[in-house]
């Protein structure tokens, strides 16, 4: 196949041009049939990614090439500065060996230009391996994300599969329903999408794009789950039964899942207490070396300032890599087939929606924004925390400048050093003013609006499994899902049943059922929420009576109840684990603070008193100042409690920001600590 040919097949976008430069070393360099290029090829595929292997690949030589050559430039010049430097005087010699004289001079002047092409081929060689493997790593990440992302969905999809095929569609029908439900299941539709665009596009019979899609599938389980339905389709047999079977063997595989992961974040439990720990006594250790004469200032700032936060942001990078958040925003949007509804989603606190579509076409169209926008204002300064309450990160806008204002207040009153110096005379104010205002400023109200936004939106699935069971009971006995959602809501209680009256007040004041179920589903936006509304709002459509659609709903929710529960329980340990660490470190070097220093310094006089002095100096002669080291130790208590914290919270709610709320308090235990221990 030529390249022009090849330049059709896949878009190379504004990397043609690159690509093409390129295109003969990558002939030169690999076969276009070996393993390697299908491999990639593969992934590429895997991962949805737009560009064909050839143009792919030439890309990355170029940068490869690029970045190769700018490091292999500088790495002579760096080699050549350096070695100049510290060869540049030497008498002759090569390695201590007896060479002739004469043979040892021309050593000598070969010796520099040697190393120095020798570094710019070592930097050149690690700039060219750098360029040209993050570029081909690309599609092989994106493929490993796409595949755990639709192991994580797979049995909430398959459960509205089958939910829809007990509702009485058939096999094309549930195929197309879960392709257009890109909004709910992520990438799990994103691969019905590629079965159908196939078959409306290429003339493909749904068989055939069935078994290419288990092939080109990057999740072994979804290819795995098409291969079993294709054989459905190709022998006749029940896709309803079928269904059933898979929703019930996924539902299991997800709380085995979901067991391994806990085992594994046990483990990591664990291993963070030994890691956590390390820091204090290498600490320790410098401490005391330092009395024995060999101080080591260095060790210590790089060990609180760069191994604390580095053994933390490695071990929350270690920890993200085996949890698994939900997938998706939580919104419902319309169908391409509905026009002109607008739904409220994510969007920011400016976006006027559909007024902006028609701004500048008529001057009404411009007056209705400028009192749209006035509109808005007016809610927000009318009621901010509940503004606040559903875009909690806004409160730092507030914030942020509150905390400028309070250190430069700080700067200005001589309470907040501006020196190494000064932070070391008085650590516990220095620190106060630099570190813990600006904390508590930004950290209480973000974690107080997170936590009531968690709370408020997740308030109304509590109750969920209990009322999807209400709701398939009264449905089974022949009434309408829209009475079915009026008898819920006068016989239960809680802000669930509230919402039900309002869509059957919506509904009975004419908006559509579905319309009204995306309004209640998007005011709350939780990915689980979402699940379950579009799988009842699709099933209602072809029937009223959606019993089973219910209970296969309710079963869902049961499922992830579950699963919820056994979560919370286990990682409550970790949590506590964690915490209990931080304490024991605290712990330790307030004790080190209040005990030790003043022992060391005592033994210190006396060694410097005594007739005891050698030649290497008196014990404890170079040990660092008492201030120093309590700078140092309060800095390394702050750093922990921070990271502790904001891995405990996402190790609870796999959310950065939920860990907040134990940042206050293992900051304000640390304070009240080092107040008492003296400063």
């Amino acid at each position: 196949m030529s390249l022009e040919q090849r330049r059709l097949d896949g878009p190379i976008g504004d990397v043609g041009g690159l690509a093409d430069r390129f295109y003969p070393l990558f002939r030169r360099l690999f076969d276009e049939n070996g393993d390697f290029v299908a491999n990639v090829e593969e992934k590429l595929a895997e991962a949805r990614m737009s560009d064909n292997v050839e143009m792919f690949l030439s890309r990355a030589l170029a940068v490869g090439t690029i970045a190769g050559t700018a490091l292999w430039l500088l790495g002579m010049l760096l080699g050549y500065l350096v070695f100049a430097t510290l060869f540049g005087g030497e008498a002759p010699s090569f390695l201590g060996l007896n060479l002739p004289e004469n043979l040892l001079v021309i050593v000598q002047a070969l010796k520099i230009p040697f190393l120095t092409l020798v570094s710019g081929l070592l930097l050149g060689t690690i700039g060219f391996a750098v360029g040209f493997g993050s570029l081909v790593s690309m599609p092989y990440f994106r493929s490993s994300a796409r595949e755990r992302e639709i192991d994580v969905m797979l049995s909430d999809a398959v459960s509205f599969m089958y939910a829809l095929s007990v509702g009485g569609l058939n096999q094309l029908d549930i195929l197309e329903a879960i392709a257009e439900a890109d909004d709910t299941y992520g990438e799990v539709s994103k691969e019905f999408q590629s079965i159908v665009l196939e078959t409306e596009y290429f003339d493909t019979d749904y068989r055939t794009a069935i078994r290419n899609q288990a092939i080109q599938t990057p999740s072994d389980e979804l290819g795995q789950f098409l291969t079993d339905m294709l054989s459905i389709v190709d022998s006749g047999g029940d896709m309803t039964s079928f269904l059933e079977d898979q929703k019930n063997k996924y539902m299991r595989t997800s709380k085995q899942a979901q067991e391994r992961m806990l085992e594994t974040l046990e483990l990591f439990g664990e291993m963070y207490m030994t890691l956590s720990l390390f820091p204090l006594l290498l600490i320790i250790i410098l401490v005391v070396m330092s009395m024995m004469g060999n101080a080591s200032t260095t060790l210590m700032y790089i060990t609180v300032y760069g191994l604390i936060p580095l053994i933390n942001v490695a071990f929350l990078v270690l920890v993200s890599t085996v949890t698994s958040d939900e997938t998706g925003d939580g919104y419902l949007r319309p169908d391409s087939e509905e026009r002109g509804i607008v739904v409220q989603d994510d969007a920011g606190i400016l976006d006027l929606q559909l007024i902006e579509e028609y701004t500048g076409e008529r001057s009404v169209f411009d007056r209705i924004k400028s009192r749209e926008g006035s509109y808005q204002a007016m809610e927000i300064l009318r009621a901010p925390h509940i503004f606040f309450r559903n875009n909690p990160l806004y409160v730092l806008v507030l914030t942020i400048p509150t905390t400028l204002i309070a250190v430069l207040l700080s700067v200005l009153a001589g309470w907040a050093p501006t020196s190494l110096t000064g932070m070391q005379e008085a650590p516990l104010q220095g620190t106060f003013f630099w570190v813990y205002v600006p904390a508590y400023i930004n950290f209480i109200p973000l974690a107080i609006f997170h936590e009531w936004n968690v709370r408020y939106r997740k308030s109304v699935i509590g109750k969920l499994s209990e009322n999807l069971r209400k709701l398939s009971s009264a449905n089974e006995t022949g009434m309408t899902l829209l009475e079915s959602l009026r008898i819920v809501a006068e016989t239960s209680s809680g802000r669930l049943a509230d919402e039900f009256s309002v869509i059957y007040r919506k509904v009975q004041y004419g908006t559509s059922l579905k319309q009204a179920l995306r309004e209640f589903n998007n005011k709350y936006h939780v990915p689980r929420l979402s699940r379950t509304v579009k799988l009842i709002s699709d099933a209602q459509e072809a029937s009223n009576q959606i019993q089973d659609v219910l209970s296969t709903a309710a079963q869902a929710s049961e499922n992830q109840d579950d699963i919820e529960r056994d979560r919370k329980s286990r990682t409550r340990m970790q949590v506590v684990i964690i915490v209990m660490t931080f304490l024991t470190l605290l712990g330790v070097i307030a004790m080190l603070k209040v005990q030790f220093f003043g022992t060391m310094a005592g033994l210190s006089e006396q060694a410097s008193g005594g007739d005891s002095v050698s030649t290497g100096g008196s014990f404890g002669s170079n040990m660092p100042g008492e201030s120093m080291l309590s700078m140092l130790f309060f800095h390394a208590v702050t750093l922990q409690a921070i990271f502790s914290s904001v891995i405990a919270g996402y190790i609870r709610n796999v959310d950065l920001i939920s860990g907040l709320k134990f940042a206050i308090g293992l900051l304000t235990v640390s304070l009240m600590v080092w107040i008492i221990a003296g400063g």
